[in-house]
């Protein structure tokens, strides 16, 4: 982090601080910020082992999609609490940071969100995920690449569908410019849930079509 960047951070927390601003999940005000840390210790790891593989390909959750990180990702996500995506970074980072002592993994990742199309982008404002990958990104040290992967079709909301209407939803729903891959870094996809994969198989099978195969996923939640 630059010298700006904390001085920025310095200044946000001090009005914080005088204004009060109160932790999103119990209210309270004694720490001035968005997430208490009483309430991100709440915060639980799955186990270290992937969760489900897809075309060969790890994914790995970091926790349960309830409680406080189910109010945190929606918060984020349909709330504008655009500052929780610093605690979910950090909540993917530590959890990440396991993954690879356990795993003996040494790669240098480029860390890619699953996009939205631009037409859901521009409702919502922003994309969640993006958001949650520059944090990501200042807490490892790795590259965001926003442009190695776009969405090309609108697809229609997942949460009521099988995990067969979710694939042919997302039939050839990315696309995927080789010439904007970082050489020599693996990709990781991330997403803030992941309950069937089918997000990130949809992006595994447009990455492979075009030859890129160094591929893990990572999702802040799962529901199972």
């Amino acid at each position: 982090m630059g010298i700006i960047e904390k001085i920025i951070r310095y200044i946000n927390t001090l009005l914080d601080y005088i204004y009060k601003k109160r932790c999103y999940f119990c209210g309270k005000s004694k720490e001035a910020v968005k997430m208490c840390s009483k309430c991100y210790n709440e915060l639980c790891f799955s186990n270290y082992r992937a969760n489900r593989q897809v075309l060969g390909i790890d994914i790995y959750v970091a926790g349960l999609y309830e409680k406080t990180l189910q109010k945190m990702i929606r918060g984020i996500k349909y709330h504008h609490q655009k500052e929780l995506a610093y605690y979910q970074a950090k909540f993917m980072w530590e959890y990440f940071q396991e993954v690879l002592k356990e795993k003996e993994i040494t790669d240098e990742f480029q860390v890619i969100p699953v996009p939205l199309h631009k037409t859901r982008e521009r409702e919502r404002g922003y994309n969640q995920m993006k958001l949650v990958a520059e944090e990501f990104c200042k807490l490892s040290g790795y590259e965001p690449n926003y442009e190695l992967v776009k969405r090309i079709k609108k697809t229609k909301a997942q949460y009521k569908l099988t995990r067969q209407e979710r694939l042919k939803n997302l039939h050839k729903a990315f696309s995927v410019d080789k010439t904007k891959l970082i050489n020599g870094k693996t990709v990781l996809l991330i997403d803030d849930i992941c309950t069937t994969g089918s997000t990130f198989e949809s992006m595994i099978s447009e990455l492979k079509s075009a030859g890129i195969n160094d591929i893990l996923c990572l999702a802040t939640s799962s529901p199972h």
